[in-house]
């Protein structure tokens, strides 16, 4: 629930850039630098986020970062100009750092090794749970009240979440589970650990596989809404009607290969290599995002977007649950971290990129197909590197199941 918090909150601008460009007279490339404004904040403040979390918690950690991000999401509101959107989303880049790292490290405590690829596809829902609601809920308010309140409405979604977790995370279960810091194998590692993660080679490994598969799935929800608006002249209440497909094939996605690597992880005989036929499958789904524009009507361009974020997604989930696998159980969001902030990385280059070419061509049949090429060459390496063995501890507990 806490990703899908983060994603209402970091999707409402993406879902209102027609409107919001318009009104404040935002370029292509201008927005395409707004985007990559919240990018350049969560690939500073991720890892950090990630060694904080590590040190206290993913109870306290989260509870602090969606009390702090709701208002500054909120306060998008009050933005005259690109000047002050662009420093809005730095600061909403920062507060929404810690979301992915103490969401890995609440998986990694919660459940069993084996379990945890399915875990993660489950985790990965959240994301586009709210990238899907993000859609109607936005352009429902905006159409009655005005964008600017649409800002406040789904900034206040996020406090919705916060009594529940109170309740959950702080309860003498949640405790039990979330605080085991007392277990050897999860006690926080020092800074010099923190640094030599940097170039450990499981994190290398999805470093690679995150920068292949992030600009393609940036495309659909950080431009879906322009791009239904410039090619299929769609308004932007209409937009909100469709948005919600590719996330929700997102889910099915990460949850589907999620599930799939469980089960090879806990079948008789695995020896604790990489899911290499299922990511394989999975990537081969994201290139279909090549064929977006031969798709037709606007709806028919969603679903195959859609079947692009469902390889995407099980590229996320697989790459996530391998290489928290195979890294110290102390330094999980630290390496949690790191893949979000390759994630920012590509969405920082990319972005201003995919700006400037559909301001130059008028199109995005070129960005298209440049984003599906570019996720072979990262996810081969992905597949043919040979990764470190799993930790001591996961090895004993799937021996055990």
């Amino acid at each position: 629930m806490t990703m899908a918090v983060s994603y209402v909150d970091r999707q409402t601008l993406a879902v209102l850039a027609p409107t919001v460009t318009r009104v404040l007279r935002i370029s292509e490339p201008e927005y395409g630098f707004l985007i990559s404004a919240f990018s350049i904040a969560y690939l500073v403040g991720a890892p950090l986020a990630g060694r904080l979390v590590d040190a206290v918690g993913a109870r306290r950690g989260l509870l602090g970062a969606v009390l702090i991000w709701s208002l500054v999401a909120a306060l998008h509101a009050l933005a005259p100009g690109f000047g002050v959107l662009f420093a809005l989303r730095i600061a909403l880049g920062f507060a929404e750092a810690p979301s992915f790292p103490g969401a890995a490290q609440s998986i990694h405590r919660a459940l069993p090794p084996a379990e945890q690829a399915r875990g993660f596809g489950v985790l990965f829902t959240g994301s586009s749970f709210g990238a899907m609601v993000a859609p109607p809920l936005a352009t429902f308010i905006e159409a009655r009240l005005g964008w600017r309140w649409a800002f406040i409405g789904t900034a206040l979604v996020g406090l919705s979440w916060v009594p529940i977790w109170l309740s959950v995370a702080f309860s003498r279960g949640g405790r039990s589970v979330l605080d085991r810091r007392n277990e050897a194998r999860l006690a926080p590692l020092g800074w010099l650990e923190w640094l030599r993660l940097w170039g450990h080679p499981a994190v290398l490994r999805a470093v690679a596989a995150v920068l292949a598969c992030a600009p393609a799935i940036s495309f659909t929800l950080l431009w879906g809404a322009k791009y239904l608006v410039r090619d299929h002249g769609l308004t932007q209440t209409e937009v909100g009607k469709l948005l919600w497909i590719p996330p929700l094939m997102f889910d099915a996605g990460s949850i589907l290969f999620g599930h799939l690597a469980s089960r090879r992880a806990t079948a008789r005989g695995n020896d604790g290599s990489p899911p290499r036929a299922i990511f394989g499958v999975s990537v081969l789904l994201a290139l279909t995002l090549a064929f977006l524009p031969y798709s037709g009507g606007p709806k028919p361009a969603m679903i195959v977007a859609g079947i692009a974020m469902a390889g995407g997604g099980g590229m996320f989930a697989l790459l996530t649950a391998d290489m928290l696998c195979r890294v110290p159980g102390g330094l999980i969001s630290s390496a949690g971290g790191i893949t979000a902030a390759a994630q920012s990385l590509a969405y920082i280059i990319a972005n201003p990129l995919i700006g400037r070419s559909v301001q130059a061509t008028g199109n995005y049949t070129p960005v298209l197909w440049a984003l599906a090429l570019w996720i072979v060459p990262f996810s081969l390496l992905w597949l043919v590197w040979r990764p470190p063995p799993l930790t001591e501890h996961v090895v004993v507990a799937r021996a055990g199941t």
